[in-house]
């Protein structure tokens, strides 16, 4: 094998890990190359956040973030944060707001972050290859030995092999299992995967009810195994999606209910008397169409079987009435699946990773970073945030082996 085919380091993914990655490893020398099957880089990005990018979370912290090892994403997120990255965004003229919970997006294009990204890379000299994918890993006398498909076989070796491949979510952007492929080759554990941030989908009978709904939206706090969000709930023709939905889809389990506070904030019963003292003749369920959208009161009337004059209601029935639409229990049958996740839960164990370098413990020169690892972030940049900080550790990791 010629010198020509061997690098410092090999990236196998162009996603915001790896292209993040590469921009670092580099820096002290030592020639770099990242591994695309894709026509483009960075396509989550360029897709994320509806073509703007929600490139970070200004409110990011280690709970922001799922993991077999609470611990593990501590010291990245801690190393390299979201100001670092803010500071990169800046320091690359990119104009961004804040839009809600500390959500960051591009006021222009998702596109200026991947050339932002590919420009560092530039200043390192990192290569960038598109449309080749590996079809071969192993590992013989201190070397990774990869052979690439990009129309003809061709076989090159590295020193370093970054795993950067990303999960099973949005398929359609050619997600795959790669990156588990290669931790099972080497002997590393997995945590198992599934779906995350994914809308949840129900039984026929609850599903017809919701069906027609779909397209109502209202603020709402969702509880499901500890864990509660208060944010945006959608009603679909499959289900419930909506923020809030997409983030306690991370934590419910199958055969567990959801718990749905509707109007939260809200003293639902002190409203209920105060319409009541207001005009008594008035329906019921009228009146929560001043509190609801209207598809969904007329619904939760069903639900709950209420109807008459509110002036009927004494305290005690209103109270019951308010219980319920503050702790309305729905059960799922499961989610939408990869086909719509944004994120995927699980992945490489942290437990066969050092959480300084993210490189394996047993493996030598064998890094894994961003969603492929079992850290998985809430909805709201901290994935992408999760990207850049374990991107730049093993970046920055591999850099410092040059020194040597």
């Amino acid at each position: 094998m010629s010198d020509n085919s061997f690098y410092h380091t090999v990236i196998i993914g162009a996603g915001a890990a790896g292209l993040m990655c590469a921009a670092h490893a580099g820096a002290q020398g030592g020639r770099v190359l990242v591994v695309e099957h894709n026509k483009s880089p960075g396509e989550k990005i360029r897709i994320s956040g509806g073509g703007r990018c929600n490139f970070t979370n200004m409110h990011t912290t280690p709970d922001n973030f799922i993991s077999g090892n609470p611990h593990f994403a501590k010291s990245a997120l801690k190393r390299y944060t979201q100001w670092d990255f803010i500071e990169l965004v800046k320091s690359h003229q990119i104009a961004w707001h804040e839009k809600t919970l500390g959500q960051l997006f591009c006021d222009g294009s998702a596109k200026q972050i991947i050339s932002m990204l590919l420009a560092e890379m530039e200043k390192v000299g990192a290569e960038l290859r598109l449309e080749t994918s590996v079809s071969n890993v192993s590992h013989d006398n201190g070397q990774y030995e990869l052979e690439l498909s990009a129309g003809e076989r061709e076989y090159i070796s590295c020193q370093n092999l970054v795993i950067a491949s990303g999960g099973k979510s949005i398929l359609k952007m050619g997600a795959t299992g790669f990156g588990y492929q290669v931790a099972r080759q080497f002997d590393l554990d997995l945590t198992p995967t599934r779906a995350g941030l994914v809308p949840l989908v129900f039984a026929e009978e609850q599903k017809d009810a919701f069906k027609e709904m779909a397209g109502v939206s209202c603020a709402a706090s969702l509880r499901s195994n500890g864990a509660q969000f208060e944010e945006a709930l959608l009603f679909t023709h499959r289900g419930l999606s909506g923020s809030s939905v997409l983030q306690v889809s991370s934590y419910w389990q199958e055969k567990e209910p959801v718990q749905i506070m509707l109007l939260p904030g809200e003293d639902i019963f002190s409203r209920l008397r105060a319409a009541r003292a207001e005009n008594g003749r008035r329906d019921i369920v009228t009146v929560l169409a001043d509190l609801l959208p209207k598809r969904l009161s007329t619904y939760m009337g069903w639900q709950t079987g209420v109807s008459g004059n509110i002036a009927d209601f004494s305290d005690k029935r209103l109270r019951a009435l308010s219980d319920l639409l503050a702790n309305w229990e729905v059960w799922p049958i499961g989610t939408e699946g990869y086909r719509t996740a944004e994120v995927t839960l699980g992945g490489v164990s942290t437990d066969d990773l050092n959480s300084r370098t993210m490189e394996a413990i047993s493996v030598p020169g064998l890094y894994f970073i961003g969603e492929v690892v079992d850290v998985t972030g809430w909805l709201g940049g901290y994935n992408f945030q999760w990207a850049w900080s374990s991107g730049w550790a093993a970046g920055q990791a591999i850099a410092q082996s040059n020194l040597r």
